[in-house]
């Protein structure tokens, strides 16, 4: 089921459309996915939590969000292909995972200014 997740992020306000994620899909995230064709993954859960994430048999980078209850960013970072651990700096509430594909190019634009707009382009 598709969900529109909310948050803003350096006065930016983003409006991503995510699968939420059953017990099996947050047990294996994007892995196995193809860049293109994938969607955005929230995982939501009930009370708050520090899961570190891996990236092992995701073949293209990705961007984790963690937010909290309200909907607040936490974090954001990228995350490169077979990364063995990644965490948020505190507890997080739900966990946004985004495919750095052609299909949300926009929105890896406003999270990642700084990044080379020739990289952005090979997306």
């Amino acid at each position: 089921m598709l969900k529109k997740v909310f948050f803003i992020y350096k006065g930016k306000k983003f409006a991503i459309n995510a699968r939420s994620c059953n017990s099996f899909r947050k047990f294996i995230g994007l892995m196995f996915s193809r860049r293109e064709k994938t969607e955005a993954l929230l995982f939501a859960f009930k009370k708050q939590v520090d899961f570190r994430i891996h990236s092992f048999f995701v073949f293209f980078p990705f961007v984790a969000v963690w937010l909290d209850e309200k909907n607040d960013v936490i974090e954001i970072k990228k995350v490169t292909p077979f990364t063995v651990s990644v965490r948020a700096k505190r507890p997080y509430k739900k966990l946004l995972e985004i495919p750095w594909s052609s299909r949300y190019r926009k929105n890896i634009k406003l999270l990642f200014p700084r990044v080379s707009p020739s990289v952005i382009r090979k997306i």
